[in-house]
């Protein structure tokens, strides 16, 4: 039983499928991929990975929340929630040597995501705009140039290709990057990519239904039934208002920010916190003057990824709980920044906009693993990088679930480090 039928649950169910294991999958939207996949920034950024509790990251947090255009928010006055986890936030931050050690350790878990994603595709005819064609992060200063050499020598160090490039290289790569935003060179991720993570989500949910997984839509799962060994069955709630026990023999859940109110009861606290972003999509009207993969505008931090014959533009890292506003201001720099970077690709006042809610852990990395009971199973908690490690991270809960050593090792990943 896998609940939650975004990119993390989709992909963790046909992981299970492909084994062997008969499958169910449950969700309260209609359709796969409808929550937090379905408008994020459509990067899968294998090389980017990192931990959110960054100490570089701190004092320079700050600022932003006072500066009208900065990428961090805060509702307020902050909610007691917002507050626990931004103070765990700065506990880990200042642990010594914890960020290093994290980043590693996802880094590691994006290689193995990307060898199942390229598998996946060569399997299987999905159709979400997805490529490999590369990554820029740019450097709108020098000293994020400088920067830079540091990400590029780690990555080096782990045999993941990357390159400095200067502001004529970054034009060769990205020709319709013509507009007037500060560029000091920047850094290319070689084996990152891009693709609609809604429109796999669903794809792959076909594929997984023609291996006999069967997906419940439209049910709230309101507890698990459960000992203290183990979870016999999950009570959910149908649209029509009824109540319905599933069995199953082992539980998986991928439920995003939604994670931690169902183990709750059972004397788990998983300190997920739903971080808020924005997304614009719009058609292109000039390709030749739109990315060619994606781009992260490092003044802004707007991310523009190319998805076809669109473009999705994303930004910003809210903390304001469930709060589903989009305040037009938030739109309005994704917006500048795409025309300080690729003017006249698009007709952004045509564009749909989006907001939603990344399942982010105070520490950084996602929650993979077998909890204190003996079914029951966690693939959860992945931050901004849900969509960049969910075929890795399926891949890896499948090989636990069936006992064998995960390809990655998971220590940095485990549920119980939030107790200890």
């Amino acid at each position: 039983m896998v609940v939650g039928s975004g990119v993390v649950g989709v992909t963790t169910a046909y992981e299970l499928a492909r084994r062997g294991h008969q499958v169910t999958v449950l969700d309260r939207h209609s359709l796969a991929g409808n929550e937090t996949s379905k408008g994020n920034a459509a990067q899968r950024s294998y090389g980017v990975v990192y931990p959110w509790a960054d100490p570089a990251m701190v004092f320079k947090a700050l600022p932003w929340l006072f500066q009208a255009s900065g990428p961090l928010k805060m509702k307020m006055p902050p909610s007691p929630e917002a507050i626990r986890f931004m103070m765990a936030t700065l506990r880990y931050a200042w642990s010594p040597g914890l960020f290093g050690l994290n980043k590693r350790a996802m880094l590691r878990l994006g290689v193995h995501s990307r060898e199942r994603f390229l598998a996946l595709e060569q399997d299987h005819n999905l159709g979400f705009d997805g490529q490999h064609l590369g990554l820029l992060h740019l450097a709108s200063t020098p000293q994020a140039m400088e920067g830079y050499k540091a990400i590029h020598e780690l990555l080096e160090e782990m045999g993941i290709g990357s390159r400095l490039l200067s502001p004529a290289q970054v034009k060769d790569v990205e020709p319709g990057m013509t507009g007037d935003g500060p560029l000091y060179g920047a850094i290319r991720y070689d084996t990152d990519g891009t693709g609609d993570c809604h429109l796999f989500s669903r794809a792959l949910a076909n594929v997984c239904e023609q291996l006999g997984v069967r997906f419940r839509y439209q049910v709230d799962v309101e507890r698990l039934i459960a000992d203290d060994s183990r979870v016999q069955a999950v009570q959910l709630r149908t649209d029509d208002g009824g109540l319905e026990t599933l069995e199953a023999d082992a539980f998986v859940i991928c439920a995003g920010c939604w994670s931690g109110q169902l183990v709750r009861p059972l004397g788990m606290d998983l300190p997920i916190y739903p971080i808020k972003g924005y997304s614009i999509t719009v058609p292109l009207d000039d390709p030749s003057k739109a990315p060619v993969s994606t781009v992260h505008d490092d003044q802004l931090k707007v991310v523009s990824t190319r998805l076809g014959n669109r473009l999705r533009a994303t930004g910003f890292v809210e903390l304001a709980d469930f709060n589903r506003d989009v305040p037009a201001a938030r739109i309005a720099t994704i917006k500048r920044s795409v025309q300080s970077r690729f003017p006249g690709c698009a007709d952004l006042s045509a564009a749909e906009t989006w907001t939603g809610f990344r399942p982010m852990t105070p520490d950084g990395p996602a929650i993979i693993g077998k909890v204190s009971r003996d079914n029951l199973f966690l693939n959860t908690g992945h931050g901004t990088f849900g969509w960049t490690l969910s075929a890795g991270s399926a891949a890896v809960i499948a090989q636990v679930i069936d006992g064998e050593q995960p390809a990655v090792p998971l220590d940095p990943f485990r549920p119980s480090r939030f107790a200890e």
